[in-house]
């Protein structure tokens, strides 16, 4: 892949299309998490350096090729606005042939965004002629959104076809962090894995018990891994296929020599709201369910975690909505961070619900890399080819 940080590539006066990933929850009308917003700055603050024209495409919300006001990407492009500290053109209208003379009329270092491109019916269907259409609009077009890169629409993959092609500065990052856990490992390499469904992660434990030393597994698949060996797990949540997807996970960890990992202790409650109770997991009782990790499984995973080279974090160990039971989550998130502090581990996290954790508990300095991608970053790691990384390559 070319990257733009390729020094052959001369941007001044070039009109550059930057694909970002700007899909930010909002509520009211504000947005109510930036992360998203901020990772992409360094690449538009380099294309600004070097006087290059730049033409943002992105998208908010699933409006389904019609136009939905309340997925407008204008207050976005406003706190981008504020945070890059220049002005941002926000063009509404459709994209046609007066569009490029539009763009024409900006200066270099200039920015403009289009409106959502998911406006666009073509768009999520990859339609060729689409992609031609907004490959017009530019000399150059960048790909900064790894996280829609698991998409095969014509932002991310058609316009490649028809326009010289680079990934951007988040996207390198995003595939180096991906490489290094996958492809480039420093063993003894461990993976936490946590969630409610044990279905919803199956092929990507069955990808990294491959190239994996240790995977350990909480949260709701946790429950799976318990009630296979006949631990009564009460009302606790639990995939209905658990037997058939354990005995996959269990017979590929022996082919590859993968050690697998479970709770050894439980915190219950009889609600989701309870105060929580620390059990054995051969005391838990019909009425109750397991809704955090206890004591001596942390202990445990402090113990495989200071035994590792490289960690990959992905979901909670339990019902971190409710204080009484994010105890376990937030120990794996202290354990991890006091390695990292002494440079003695490589740490990558990834997945909404992991992102959300540590930025509840202020923890992002726990790890090396934090992948904001979601569906993206799960389906690398299934081993899946991305189209927005077979387009660019």
């Amino acid at each position: 892949m070319n990257s733009i940080l390729d020094k052959n590539l001369i941007l001044k006066g070039k009109k550059v299309i930057v694909r970002v990933d700007l899909n930010v929850p909002m509520k009211n009308g504000s947005i109510t998490e930036i992360s998203r917003i901020t990772k992409i700055l360094p690449t538009l603050k380099l294309l600004i350096e070097k006087e290059a024209k730049i033409i943002i495409l992105s998208h908010i919300g699933r409006p389904k090729g019609k136009i939905v006001s309340g997925m407008s990407l204008e207050p976005i492009s406003k706190k981008l606005a504020d945070l890059l500290n220049i002005e941002i053109l926000f063009n509404k209208n459709e994209i046609n042939e007066k569009t490029l003379a539009e763009i024409n009329k900006i200066s270099n270092s200039s920015v403009m965004m289009m409106e959502n491109i998911r406006f666009y019916e073509k768009e999520e269907q990859n339609d060729d002629s689409f992609s031609k259409k907004i490959s017009n609009l530019g000399d150059i077009y960048v790909n900064d959104a790894f996280s829609c890169s698991h998409r095969a629409h014509s932002s991310i993959a058609g316009i490649t076809k028809y326009i010289p092609s680079y990934c951007g500065l988040q996207f390198i990052e995003e595939i180096n962090a991906l490489k290094k856990i996958t492809s480039e490992i420093t063993k003894p390499v461990t993976c936490i894995i946590g969630g409610s469904k044990i279905s919803t992660k199956i092929k990507i434990i069955s990808n990294l018990i491959k190239i994996f030393d240790n995977i350990i597994i909480v949260g709701g698949m946790g429950n799976a891994m318990l009630k296979n060996i006949g631990i009564n797990i009460g009302k606790s949540v639990c995939d209905d296929g658990y037997k058939n997807l354990v005995g996959e996970i269990l017979k590929k960890s022996k082919t590859h020599n993968c050690s697998i990992y479970y709770p050894l202790d439980v915190v219950v409650s009889k609600e989701l709201n309870g105060n929580g109770t620390i059990k054995e997991i051969n005391e838990v009782n019909d009425d109750e369910m397991i809704l955090d990790i206890g004591p001596k499984t942390i202990a445990s995973i402090k113990n495989i975690i200071n035994n590792s080279n490289t960690v990959l974090w992905n979901g909670p160990a339990g019902y971190f909505e409710n204080p009484n039971f994010a105890n376990g989550t937030k120990e794996i998130l202290d354990i991890v961070s006091n390695k990292r502090s002494k440079n003695k581990i490589y740490s990558v996290a990834g997945g909404g619900e992991t992102v959300a954790v540590i930025n509840k508990f202020n923890k992002s300095d726990s790890f090396n890399f934090i992948s904001t991608a979601g569906g993206a970053f799960l389906e690398y790691l299934e081993g899946k080819e991305l189209p927005g990384i077979k387009a660019l390559s």
